[in-house]
C-alpha cells in the first residue's frame, strides 16, 4: 500500500442471502481527502460502507486500512482501528438527549480519555448542538439530526468518516450547511468516505469519486472529470 493511501479495497464481493450485492469492486481513498462514491438506490453504495465497517464480510477480495487487513475484523474492533460509520437515516437515541447521544460515541479508551476536548471541537463544528445540548434528539429536525450522527461519529475520534447519504431527507437550504461542515471537517485533515445520491454536490466536494451501477463500478476518477462525463450528466444530473 502507497504511503498516503488509508484505505484500500480490492475486488470486494458481497452478497445478501446468496444474492450478489457487489461484483469485485476496487477502490483506495487517501489521507486528508474526501472520495465519494455515487449512484442511484441499489447500487450498492451502503454495501460498501458495511463491508468496511465489519458489518458484513466480503465473501472474496480484500478490505486493508493503513496496511493492515479488517475484512474478517468485528465492528466494535473497527472503530478501535479509528473508522466511524454514520449509517443512513442517522440511527441515533431519539429519546436520549442530544448530550447523551455524543457521549455514546466515545466509547473507545482512546476517545474516552479525550472527550472533554472532542465535545468543545464539536460544539465549536455544530454550535446549534451546544445550544440543545439537553434536548431530546427526537425532537430535533432532520438536518439538526444529521448534524448531531456526524458529531456522534466524530466522537470516537476516527481517522476515516464514512458518511452515508448525509443531506438525504434535509431541506434544501440545510443540504449547503451539511456539505460545508463536511468540507470544514476535512480541512481540518479527517479522511472522508462519502456516500451520497446528491451526485453534483458530493463530486463537488470531493477529489476522487467512483460511480456504481447495480454493484460494479462503472466510472472512476477526479471528480472533476467525472462531473464532466457524458455519462454522469445524462444519467443523474438530466443534462
Amino acid at each position: 500500500m502507497e504511503p498516503n493511501t488509508m484505505l484500500r479495497v480490492d475486488s470486494i464481493q458481497v452478497s445478501y442471502d446468496e444474492v450478489p450485492a457487489l461484483h469485485g469492486i476496487s477502490f483506495s481513498v487517501e489521507r486528508a481527502s474526501i472520495v465519494s462514491i455515487v449512484g442511484a438506490n441499489g447500487a450498492g453504495k451502503s454495501t460498501i460502507l458495511r463491508a468496511i465497517s465489519g458489518i458484513l464480510h466480503p465473501r472474496s477480495g480484500t478490505i486493508e486500512f493503513e496496511g493492515a487487513r479488517i475484512d474478517r475484523v468485528q465492528p466494535h474492533r473497527v472503530v478501535e482501528l479509528g473508522i466511524a460509520h454514520v449509517p443512513e437515516g442517522r440511527r441515533l437515541f431519539a429519546r436520549l438527549s442530544v448530550l447523551k447521544n455524543l457521549l455514546l460515541g466515545a466509547y473507545t479508551k482512546k476517545s474516552q480519555e479525550l472527550r472533554e476536548k472532542t465535545m468543545e471541537q464539536i460544539f465549536a463544528l455544530f454550535p446549534i448542538l451546544k445550544e440543545r445540548r439537553n434536548q431530546l434528539a427526537g425532537t430535533l429536525s432532520g438536518g439538526e439530526q444529521q448534524m448531531l450522527a456526524i458529531a456522534r461519529g466524530l466522537m470516537s475520534r476516527p481517522k476515516l468518516l464514512m458518511l452515508d447519504e448525509p443531506s438525504l431527507g434535509i431541506m434544501p437550504k440545510l443540504v449547503d450547511r451539511i456539505f460545508e461542515t463536511i468540507a470544514e471537517i476535512r480541512d481540518a485533515g479527517m479522511t472522508i468516505l462519502l456516500v451520497e445520491q446528491n451526485v453534483r454536490e458530493a463530486l463537488e466536494l470531493a477529489s476522487r469519486c467512483y460511480v456504481l451501477q447495480t454493484g460494479r463500478v462503472v466510472l472512476q476518477g477526479a471528480s472533476s472529470e467525472v462531473l464532466a462525463s457524458d455519462m454522469v450528466r445524462k444519467a443523474y444530473l438530466g443534462l
